[in-house]
Formats: structure tokens, C-alpha cells, sequence
């Protein structure tokens, strides 16, 4: 059982950055990949971002690629979130997640069904 815990999460204004980190503890030899998700009240849990740990792929959802950016350090088993240009419907709670299997191609990663364990979540609010 891999253990996550997310940190890094506040109040910032519209434009403004952020950097989201994701420390995994416990069976981390498990790691495939680690996967960012965020849920606003009232909608589903969407997509992010991806980061392989085994080939150093990076996946993104359109609606954030170019403004967020995944990174790893596999000597700490820590993935980072890096938000920038921030708008207030970024506004949610961020999770992260660890990879059930290794998947390869378009489309990896991009549901909630490729992920067992979940962290607590960081509140992330961005102000107009």
C-alpha cells in the first residue's frame, strides 16, 4: 500500500502560481506512474497530469497543458504540481494518485479507474 499526502495548496489571486507536492511513503517499488486530479465542488474528478516513473513520460489534459507542468524526483518518490497563470476555475481540490499498472500511448493515465491509492487532498482557491 502506497501512502500519499499532497501539500502546497492556498489562497492565491487570478494569474498567480503554485506549486502542488505529492510525497509517497510505504511500497513505493509499486510506483508506475503518478497522476494529478482535481474536483470542484459539485463535478466529477478531472485529469491533470501524468508522470511516468519508469520512462519519464508526461501526460496532460488540454485544458491545463501549457500552464501546468508535472515533475518528479524519483530519489524522494515525490511528484510536483506547477501551476501557473492561475484562474479562479482552477478553484478545487487537488489529489494525487498512484498508478495501478504501466500503460503506454495516448490516453494513459486519464482516469480515476488507473489509480488505487488517493491522498487527502489540498484545497486550492484562486480569487478574481
Amino acid at each position: 500500500q502506497v501512502q500519499l499526502v499532497e501539500s502546497g495548496g492556498g489562497l492565491v489571486q487570478a494569474g498567480g502560481s503554485l506549486r502542488l507536492t505529492c510525497a509517497a511513503s510505504g511500497r513505493t517499488f509499486s510506483l508506475y506512474a503518478m497522476g494529478w486530479f482535481r474536483q470542484a465542488p459539485g463535478k466529477e474528478r478531472e485529469f491533470l497530469a501524468a508522470a511516468s516513473w519508469s520512462d519519464g513520460n508526461t501526460y496532460y489534459a488540454h485544458s491545463v497543458k501549457g500552464r501546468f507542468t508535472i515533475s518528479r524526483d524519483n530519489a524522494k518518490n515525490t511528484v510536483y504540481l506547477q501551476m501557473n497563470s492561475l484562474k479562479p476555475e482552477d478553484t478545487a481540490v487537488y489529489y494525487c494518485a498512484d498508478a495501478l499498472y504501466r500503460c503506454s500511448g495516448y490516453g494513459c493515465y486519464e482516469t480515476t479507474a488507473e489509480y488505487g491509492s488517493w491522498g487527502q487532498g489540498t484545497q486550492v482557491t484562486v480569487s478574481s
